[in-house]
């Protein structure tokens, strides 16, 4: 079981070759949590520090995210058998009114990859529905996008009802083209993302 090759399969975007690694190491006997701490884990990071750096652009993390999504479609039903806990609950979606989905759906690629179960509930999505899925599922946050500008008071309204709810402990946390970090704060969100691993690092930096 070659983890460091693993590790830069998930840097390549190589999503046949890492997911033929995982399902040979598993048959092999592998600790699932060990493939995912030791080298999905491991390979989202570099990635995500590639793009900060400007080294790596978007096509090339959407690349990695995917060749990280078939190891989890594989690894997803061992680390539940070996009783692996995710690192935390996201519900993630895209504000009512909007129906861009692109940097959503990356955010919700590398969280998983980061070890975070994320329940995505799409785009054009209503408070009530954020509420209700974060109830359903236990979440510990609630990641909200939004691209246009004219659905930021959505995302304001969001904010707004999940605060008034009973699920005081719940971290808000919110990002998109049109979003700041001066938005964020406005509205009462814990916490701004500008981009994918930016969204990684700050959920893992609101993990209590």
């Amino acid at each position: 079981m070659d983890l460091d090759a693993m590790r830069r399969a998930v840097v390549d975007g190589d999503r046949d070759h890492l997911t033929r690694a995982i399902t040979d190491a598993l048959a092999d006997g592998a600790e699932p949590a060990a493939l995912l701490g030791q080298a999905l884990i491991p390979g989202m990071d570099e990635v995500g520090d590639l793009f900060a750096s400007n080294e790596y652009f978007l096509p090339e993390v959407l690349l990695s995210a995917r060749a990280v999504q078939g190891a989890l479609d594989v690894l997803r039903p061992r680390l539940a058998e070996s009783g692996v806990e995710p690192a935390g609950t996201v519900v993630l979606g895209t504000v009512q009114g909007d129906l861009h989905d692109i940097g959503k759906n990356l955010i919700g690629m590398m969280l998983e990859g980061a070890g975070f179960r994320v329940v995505d509930l799409g785009s054009n999505v209503a408070p009530e529905r954020f509420l209700a899925a974060a109830r359903e599922h236990g979440a510990a946050f609630v990641a909200l996008s939004a691209l246009l500008t004219t659905t930021m008071p959505a995302m304001q309204a969001t904010v707004a009802a999940l605060r008034a709810s009973d699920l005081h402990d719940l971290k808000l946390i919110v990002g998109g083209a049109p979003v700041t970090e001066a938005f964020a704060r406005g509205i009462g969100a814990d916490g701004y993302a500008p981009d994918a691993s930016s969204a990684v690092a700050l959920v893992r930096g609101l993990v209590a």
